[in-house]
């Protein structure tokens, strides 16, 4: 059986229970990987700030909302909750936010490790912090994650978050673009 891939941007939310290889580029943002290993499921998000207004289409980028729609797609592909183990990746500090000072970061890594302590899924790795942007390819079936800490992708993602955000008192400090 061959394994398919799909790359999913910022805001993007992929599980499956067929092998797939489900791929990121990071930086403050954090991708939380789950995985069912009996069933074989597995998926990954990606958001870039804690929180935010669920009434949105792309709701996806607020953690409190990713992280909910990531176990209902684990779910829907045949996982179930009981059995998911994470893994946390990303946080790195590559924003130049003007204004007052707020460490998204910190606060990304701290709600996706809280939010998983709270709802009882275990967290068996992380890689997060630092400066550099990560790459992730996560393997859908068996669990497996690759992470790559990249430098020069490090001002190619900074570019992206950074237009996507603005200091404002939305959002705990932070509002996204329209």
């Amino acid at each position: 059986m061959s394994t398919g891939e799909v790359t999913i941007p910022i805001g993007g939310v992929y599980a499956s229970g067929e092998p797939m290889v489900i791929k990121t580029l990071l930086g403050s943002c954090i991708a939380v990987c789950l995985h069912d290993a009996v069933r074989g499921v597995g998926g990954m998000n990606h958001f870039m700030l804690p929180w935010g207004d669920g009434e949105r289409e792309d709701a996806g980028r607020f953690g409190v909302h990713a992280m909910d729609l990531l176990i209902g797609a684990i779910m829907k592909a045949g996982g179930d909750r009981r059995r998911l183990v994470a893994k946390v990746f990303g946080g790195a500090n590559l924003l130049d936010v003007q204004g007052p000072v707020v460490d998204i970061p910190r606060q990304n890594v701290e709600f996706g490790l809280t939010f998983l302590e709270e709802e009882g899924i275990p967290i068996v790795s992380t890689d997060v912090g630092g400066r550099r942007a990560r790459q992730v390819h996560f393997y859908t079936q068996s669990g497996r994650a690759f992470v790559k800490r990249v430098r020069r992708a490090g001002a190619q993602v900074r570019a992206e978050e950074q237009a996507r955000t603005t200091p404002s008192a939305t959002y705990g400090g932070i509002t996204l673009f329209e």
